[in-house]
């Protein structure tokens, strides 16, 4: 248990959220914000056998605007975080005035993995607006990666230049679909988590709305190809309150998702892929606030874990109908479950140096 009061008074920050062990045998967690609920991407480093809080990996005043995410590369000095919002903006559901208003990010930075100073940051734009999951190529060598962008549904490619500073390009872009019967008249599929798989061959991310897991073939960095779909409930399924009014990549509304005889309540969220690369899990569950804004069934129900069958060879998903887990059966549940790891290390949180 790391205390809340040691994060403030140590460090300044608070709402912790991803973390990665260090060579040094440390522990780094990215945080999205400081105790009162204002955004602040500052990074908190704990003792890796107590467990107690060390102080901030950032100089002082250097913190980004918000936090979220981040991966380091040190055979390139690097390491890059990514910006969700303002905790008091986001933690009662999604509101688009916020993101009019300026507490939601749309930049990666930076940073000098050895100095821990911010060396840039790179805005975004609307495409790029609450860039979330980043994920560098496994290859230690390689000095190139890809960032989910939720509100856009959009992946970037992040990439080192022949002159020796970073920047991304727009490389996958899922078209929002029109709509009636919901918040807004355009539901994007809100990209919440990617993933690459360990041979770096594959991307694969989850559109956590429109209720759709894609696979794309990314041999070609620049110009990844779709090779593998499936949907697993969301927000537009045929028997739901949103009737879709136009659709550019004209799926339809697909029927509701049933696995072992349990409704899925929610869409595909938090992935892993498991290290041969043929099995992918999926979790339900965003984050409390959002659940119960879109999804208030899995409130009552719980999330569930998926799994999804992959063809590693030619691409491909398929969907494992003899596999559930449902924390809505927890002994104090319903539950809501999120983070998915092996205890041996995998896709999304291996680093090699």
């Amino acid at each position: 248990m790391v205390e809340p009061i040691d994060l403030y008074w140590k460090c300044g920050l608070a709402n912790p959220h991803t973390s990665h062990c260090l060579g040094s045998g440390q522990i780094m967690i990215s945080c999205m914000g400081e105790p009162a609920g204002g955004g602040k991407g500052g990074f908190v480093l704990l003792d890796g056998e107590t467990f107690e809080v060390v102080g901030n990996w950032e100089h002082p005043g250097e913190a980004a605007p918000f936090g979220y995410d981040f991966w380091y590369q040190p055979r390139h000095n690097v390491m890059i975080s990514t910006e969700w919002g303002a905790p008091k903006a986001l933690i009662h559901g999604f509101n688009p005035a916020h993101v009019k208003e300026g507490h939601y990010g749309s930049s990666l930075h930076v940073w000098d993995w050895t100095t821990h100073r911010k060396l840039q940051t790179l805005d975004l734009g609307e495409d790029g607006a609450i860039p979330l999951e980043i994920r560098f190529l496994h290859d230690p060598n390689a000095t190139e990666g890809y960032v989910g962008c939720a509100l856009r549904g959009c992946v970037f490619r992040f990439y080192r230049t022949l002159k020796g500073d970073w920047a991304a390009e727009k490389v996958i872009s899922v078209p929002s679909k029109k709509v009636e019967g919901w918040m807004l008249p355009e539901m994007p599929g809100l990209i919440t988590d990617i993933l690459i798989s360990l041979d770096d061959r594959f991307l694969y991310f989850s559109n956590w709305l429109h209720g759709d897991i894609r696979q794309y073939d990314i041999t070609d960095r620049r110009n990844p190809r779709l090779v593998g779909q499936v949907f697993l409930g969301g927000s537009i399924i045929s028997d739901g309150p949103v009737k879709v009014l136009e659709d550019p990549e004209k799926h339809g509304q697909t029927r509701p998702r049933i696995i072992k005889g349990k409704r899925v309540s929610g869409g595909p969220q938090m992935l892993q892929l498991s290290l041969d690369g043929r099995r992918l899990y999926v979790t339900t569950s965003l984050f409390s606030g959002w659940d119960k804004q879109f999804y208030p069934d899995m409130m009552r129900e719980g999330s569930v874990m998926m799994q999804i069958d992959v063809d590693s060879d030619q691409g491909g998903l398929c969907v494992n109908e003899n596999f559930l887990v449902d924390f809505g059966k927890e002994p104090d549940g319903p539950a809501l479950a999120h983070e998915l790891r092996y205890p041996g290390g995998d896709c999304t949180s291996d680093i090699w140096i």
